[in-house]
């Protein structure tokens, strides 16, 4: 497999070399805080990534984020805050679109169906099916909760 086959993978490269052209400091330092997270992840694995897999990565990036965000934001941090919010928001222009929380709500009912989940004993197997189709659009922490709470009724 080629090193650059993932569509997501050309878009984010071509966002690189626009911001590179634009001299755009702070964009073109968290897309590249971004490549470098995938390219460490492909050295390590020693496989190349492909969309699904830059979005587990671009997930996690995230979640640092709002963690980090929260943090700043408590301790009276607004400049740091501000950098973290920036910086979010453009690792969320490569994230799929999010599901409303129907879609997550009919998702979460169909997998339980799917498995044949009666009880909370059966949750690992209706996150299994549900995690593929949610990485990256839905915060799976919540939905971990909704599957938890649709199974203890």
């Amino acid at each position: 497999m080629p090193a650059e086959s993932s569509p997501l993978k050309l878009k984010i490269t071509d966002n690189v070399k626009d911001a590179m052209r634009a001299k755009e400091k702070e964009r073109l330092a968290t897309l590249r805080q971004i490549t470098a997270a995938i390219k460490q992840f492909e050295v390590d694995n020693r496989k190349d990534l492909d969309d699904e897999g830059i979005i587990t990565i671009l997930t996690k990036m995230c979640k640092q984020r709002r963690d980090s965000l929260s943090q700043f934001q408590a301790a009276g941090r607004d400049d740091l805050a501000a950098i973290e919010i920036a910086e979010l928001a453009i690792i969320e222009e490569f994230m799929p679109t999010a599901m409303t929380e129907q879609e997550i709500a009919d998702a979460i009912q169909a997998a339980i169906a799917e498995s044949g989940a009666a009880s909370a004993r059966d949750m690992g197997a209706v996150m299994n099916i549900l995690r593929p189709q949610l990485q990256g659009r839905a915060d799976m922490g919540a939905v971990s909760g909704l599957v938890k709470a649709a199974l203890s009724v």
